[in-house]
């Protein structure tokens, strides 16, 4: 079946772990199958009048010994299967884990976050389940109705037990339609808590919008429909769940119906004894949970299989980044060079980058302008590796980047991105999340740095103040000055900063950048802005306009030149001196 073949790396991995397992199943269902045999021998002896006291002794003791020694086995055989089963949790979550972080930014605009938390939640305990319990329950079925049928056909009545078993088949046919609608109906139930995962994160990322737009009751209402989505979905499993039973049971009273009147009928006619018959009711009541067990089985194997088939299909995704059969090896950017660079996201329509040309040398300070949406964020993340590039098109140190590791190309830079990624912890533990080993005087410096050193000294804690979900507690330009201070810490080869400083203050600004020229001379830096302030000292500076360079140079070179960059320049200039006079 699919559900073992996907992961026989780990039945394979805890083979000796499964293999005590059975080992100790066998030992249970053979214990179990003694005491019926001794209690009809017992009610044969009653009925013959040669039961004495010694022998009621030895068989009571003997019953009570088979009780610790099915104790025994259950314990152990329980304890293995299901620490098997927490371990594969534990693996599968890690490996999961592990492959997010692999993966480009593609990857998340196919699959929606509330689905990977589903896989990460809900899935992954399907598939524990079905390694665990799942076992549990095959085991109990196969073993179990072995054990039982030989000890009647042994003990007992061969014919009463074909007779007894006919309703079998129909067990059968039954398990097998339940077991596919609940693997459809489980399929949709996990998709709709995917839904509501992305629903609830929306809306609690998003609740200052919401509630600075009074949309607090219409954002409820909507939640409200996906949970109720939610929940008649899962009615629908419950529903399906609930039937697996009552048809085990019914197939089994049948059963039961057919051992009293045939049994009956035979002891009459003397083809077995009274004895026999109550043993073989027992015997009968053993095969009640094996019956069940199936019926189980199926169940959580349908839930398992579903869950292992969505996250077979999110591990088989690769990154679209690969890392070279044989990479290059280059210790530091000293030249970075974009040859003719065109680039379109996967699934646009258009290009993003046309034909872009730079070269940069090791040191330098790079700006990057233009209008809203012009190209600048995607120019900066093929510096990233984040997407796939037509090979030679951009070379470090004279090598293809495509024949470089992306976590060696990562490894040069330090990137602040426009959407700042703040964890709901200490400032000290998000600025040190560039440099964990960081000590408490660079720490210090990176702060001071970034213009951030006095604002931390006003805080009650200090490094120490918990910033809150996304940074909440902290204004826009804290949050982008705690964010360049976690990149300086790092001291990268290359410093790239991505519109990161829009939400301070023009003095702010040229007191960060003028500590970034001071502290970081013979490294690159790469400024993208909307504010030409920020560029105004740059080595180079490139103007691009729908994804193409439509003027470059110095900023001196820029203003003689006359266009977009001289308006747009004086313009701001004109605005500052305004604002200025009228403060």
């Amino acid at each position: 079946m699919s559900f073992i073949t996907k992961l026989q790396w780990f039945f394979k991995q805890q083979l000796m772990h499964y293999v005590a397992v059975i080992v100790l199943m066998v030992i249970i269902s053979v214990t179990n199958s003694v005491p019926p045999k001794i209690i009809g021998d017992l009610i044969d002896q009653i009925k013959k009048g040669l039961l004495t006291e010694a022998i009621l002794a030895q068989t009571v003791g003997l019953l009570i010994g088979l009780a610790l020694l099915r104790y025994a086995t259950s314990y152990f055989s329980i304890t293995t299967l299901f620490g098997n089963s927490n371990l594969l949790e534990t693996v599968l979550r890690g490996k999961l884990f592990v492959h997010l972080t692999r993966m480009a930014p593609s990857f998340y605009h196919r699959n929606r976050t509330g689905d990977l938390m589903a896989l990460a939640t809900n899935d992954i305990v399907a598939i524990s389940q079905t390694a665990g319990y799942g076992v549990l329950t095959l085991a109990n079925t196969l073993i179990g109705t072995t054990v039982v049928l030989v000890s009647m056909v042994a003990f007992t009545s061969w014919k009463l037990m074909l007779a007894a078993l006919l309703p079998l088949p129909f067990l059968a046919y039954a398990i097998n339609k339940l077991g596919k609608v609940m693997r459809t109906r489980f399929l949709g139930a996990q998709a709709a808590f995917g839904q509501m995962n992305d629903q609830a994160l929306e809306s609690i990322s998003g609740m200052r919008v919401i509630r600075s737009y009074v949309q607090e009751s219409s954002d409820a209402a909507a939640f409200d429909r996906v949970t109720r989505e939610v929940m008649q979905r899962n009615k629908k499993v419950a529903v399906t769940n609930a039937l697996f039973q009552p048809v085990v049971s019914t197939i089994v009273g049948m059963s039961y119906a057919i051992s009293f009147g045939y049994g009956a009928y035979l002891v009459f006619h003397g083809d077995m004894t009274l004895g026999q018959l109550v043993s073989f009711t027992v015997y009968l009541g053993l095969l009640i949970w094996p019956m069940i067990a199936f019926g189980e089985f199926i169940n959580v194997l349908q839930r398992g299989s579903a869950s292992v088939d969505r996250l077979e299909n999110a591990l088989a995704q690769t990154a679209d980044v690969a890392a070279p059969e044989r990479p290059a090896d280059v210790p530091v950017p000293t030249l970075i060079e974009l040859k003719s660079l065109t680039f379109r996201y996967p699934g646009a329509p258009s290009d993003s980058l046309s034909a872009i040309s730079l070269t940069v040398e090791r040191g330098q300070t790079i700006g990057i302008v233009g209008r809203t949406g012009s190209g600048k964020s995607t120019l900066l993340k093929q510096l990233l590796r984040q997407y796939p590039i037509e090979p030679d098109r951009l070379f470090v140190a004279g090598v293809p980047i495509e024949r470089i590791t992306p976590e060696q190309v990562r490894s040069w830079s330090g990137y602040v991105p426009q959407e700042h990624l703040l964890l709901s912890r200490s400032i000290r533990d998000n600025i040190k999340l560039g440099k964990p080993e960081a000590a408490e005087e660079e720490l210090q410096r990176a702060t001071e740095m970034a213009s951030f050193a006095q604002d931390v000294g006003q805080m009650a804690e200090g490094l120490a103040t918990v910033v809150g979900e996304h940074g909440v507690m902290l204004s826009g330009g804290q949050k982008q000055r705690l964010s360049i201070a976690r990149a300086l810490l790092a001291d990268p080869e290359m410093l790239i900063l991505d519109d990161a400083l829009s939400a301070v203050d023009a003095r702010t600004e040229s007191a960060i950048l003028h500590n970034i020229r001071r502290e970081r001379a013979g490294r690159t830096t790469w400024i993208a802005t909307h504010r030409l302030s920020a560029v105004s000292h740059a080595d180079w500076i490139v103007v691009l306009d729908r994804g193409r360079i439509v003027e470059e140079g110095t900023h001196e070179q820029l203003m003689m030149l006359g266009g977009w960059y001289k308006t747009q320049y004086e313009r701001q200039q004109m605005e500052a001196n305004l604002l200025q006079d009228g403060v």
